[in-house]
């Protein structure tokens, strides 16, 4: 049969989720949205779900975080992978993380899709969350003040390099 394949080994499904902060006074906030439907129904999660067969990760998790919080246009950068065995009561569950910063201020998320609230909170004040999404949280915090560091050295590197051909 053309097409058709049949393995013998199971296929876990794939998901994407975006933990999209906001940084004001050196204060880290992280948007959730509240769960519409089972499993977790009622919790906190990050915005995210299940990849469809012709896209990529990327349009994935930049087509979950519009559709469940109505934001577009976010910088998303891939981070890391959680495929803990039992992360998804669903079934077996491989998600592909993703982080961006938007500054609050200037964008108005809106819950829609399987999301019935959308809320900032700041990371000393998460509530209690759905799957394994405080570790991604801390994960990505852990990721971005990293990346942060590395760039604020490269620019220190670049600076004094300027210096010395500039004879300081």
């Amino acid at each position: 049969m053309e097409g058709n394949y049949c393995y013998k080994y199971p296929r876990p499904a794939v998901t994407t989720d975006c933990v999209v902060c906001s940084v004001t006074n050196h204060k880290f906030e992280v948007l959730l949205v509240k769960r519409a439907n089972e499993p977790f129904k009622d919790m906190w999660a990050l915005p995210g779900g299940f990849l469809e067969e012709n896209e990529t990760l990327e349009e994935c998790a930049c087509r979950e975080l519009e559709e469940e919080t109505g934001l577009s246009g976010v910088r998303l950068k891939q981070f890391e992978a959680f495929s803990e065995v039992n992360r998804d009561p669903r079934g077996r569950t491989i998600s592909v993380a993703f982080v961006g910063e938007v500054e609050k201020e200037k964008c108005a998320p809106k819950a829609a899709d399987d999301a019935k609230e959308v809320a900032w909170f700041a990371l000393e004040k998460l509530p209690e969350l759905a799957f394994d999404h405080r570790t991604i949280i801390a994960r990505a915090m852990s990721w971005y003040l990293m990346a942060e560091m590395l760039m604020l050295m490269s620019e220190e590197e670049s600076r004094q390099s300027e210096d010395t051909k500039n004879g300081k």
